[in-house]
């Protein structure tokens, strides 16, 4: 490799529970310079959609955070933030940071009880500080409401059979209830809005690989709630649908994060697509790497998943329409990944050298990640 002008691109996903993807690219980075110390060194923080993909982008497009007091999903006040990317005209929203698993303990789970009202609020949020364009990725939700929380929040009024409105934060219970609704009231400024969804499941709404029988289970649900669930998401899309003249049962990736999927797409007309290719737009990958002579990516775990979705390929799938070489450092690699050398990758690199335990692998990533991205590149640079 040429060892003057050289360009290099960093482009991990987050090692999860222990970096960060901007510290990954900071651990690449420093291990680079030790070797080529007048390299070009671009850094990409990556995600797929899910977790990161907040702190990615606005990184990536030298945005800011905005934080606001939102409902976690058994209605408890928490502050949560969300992402207004450089142009500050883009909100990038997690649902997981209002209505996420990791949010309540373990035994208040109930997706009966649970709601995306919170994600709704942090959508008003961001549609009240001017923005007009929305990246929302769902995934890790504790709920199953089928987003009518987040539509409620929004503005979206429900009644039941009396014709009350319920008022209370609607949750897996309580579509179960209702028996009408209005968008009347819902933000105007929605109707002049572009909501995008990352989601890389293509699960419908219903049955056997639906929210409720595929999801609910590690959300809390009992195996005598499931069909409560499913029943009362039936009842609910079919008041939904026709409603609002619409079909969303069957749509892929309806079923997403307890058909907050179908939710976004019936309420606000929301287009679904894949997580990794929306961040990739985003950031202006293929501009950004057009003319580099080498790019590192990584993330915690590669695995024989890893070639589906995953950051990783996204990546590939670039660099080898430009001719690009990409090495990958994981924190794990396991035995079964020659489909990722298919799609182009040079080399995969573990930062675990020899023997160590997981946790020590976790606490030391970024000195591990360091090191062997100086080895690497004192390999590279006696070729």
């Amino acid at each position: 490799m040429k060892k003057n002008n050289l360009k290099i691109v960093l482009a991990p996903d987050s090692f999860k529970g222990s970096m960060k993807a901007t510290d990954v690219c900071n651990a690449m980075r420093k291990g680079i310079l030790k070797i080529f110390p007048d390299a070009e060194i671009i850094s990409i923080p990556m995600a797929d959609g899910g977790e990161g993909t907040v702190d990615s982008l606005v990184s990536a497009t030298k945005g800011k955070f905005k934080t606001c007091k939102v409902l976690n999903p058994i209605g408890e006040e928490i502050l949560a933030k969300y992402g207004i990317l450089g142009d500050r005209k883009i909100a990038v929203i997690e649902m997981a940071t209002a209505s996420g698993l990791q949010l309540i303990p373990q035994e208040k789970l109930n997706p009966l009880h649970t709601t995306t009202y919170g994600t709704g609020q942090l959508i008003l949020d961001a549609l009240n500080f001017g923005c007009r364009n929305f990246i929302i990725g769902i995934g890790g939700s504790a709920t199953t409401d089928g987003g009518s929380g987040m539509a409620q929040a929004l503005g979206v009024k429900f009644f039941n059979k009396t014709g009350k409105e319920i008022t209370y934060p609607m949750n897996g219970k309580l579509i179960g209830k209702c028996e009408s609704f209005t968008m009347d009231d819902i933000h105007p400024a929605v109707k002049n809005s572009r909501f995008t969804t990352a989601c890389d499941v293509d699960n419908p709404l219903l049955g056997a690989k639906g929210a409720v029988y595929i999801y609910s289970t590690q959300k809390g649900a009992t195996e005598e709630m499931l069909p409560i669930l499913e029943a009362n998401m039936k009842h609910f899309y079919s008041i939904v649908e026709h409603t609002l003249d619409i079909s969303v049962i069957e749509y892929p990736g309806a079923g997403a994060s307890g058909g907050l999927g179908a939710g976004l797409i019936a309420f606000l007309a929301a287009k679904l697509k894949s997580g990794v290719n929306i961040v990739l737009n985003v950031v202006e990958f293929e501009k950004q790497t057009k003319d580099a002579d080498l790019i590192f990516t990584g993330e915690g775990k590669i695995d024989n998943q890893t070639p589906f979705g995953k950051t990783i390929t996204g990546i590939l799938k670039i660099a080898k329409k430009n001719h690009i070489p990409v090495i990958a450092i994981a924190g794990k690699v396991d035995n079964d990944i020659n489909e990722l050398y298919k799609y182009g990758m040079k080399a995969i690199f573990s930062i675990c050298e020899g023997p160590i335990t997981f946790e020590e692998a976790m606490k030391n990533g970024y000195k591990l990640t360091t090191k062997i991205t100086e080895q690497i590149c004192r390999i590279l640079y006696l070729t």
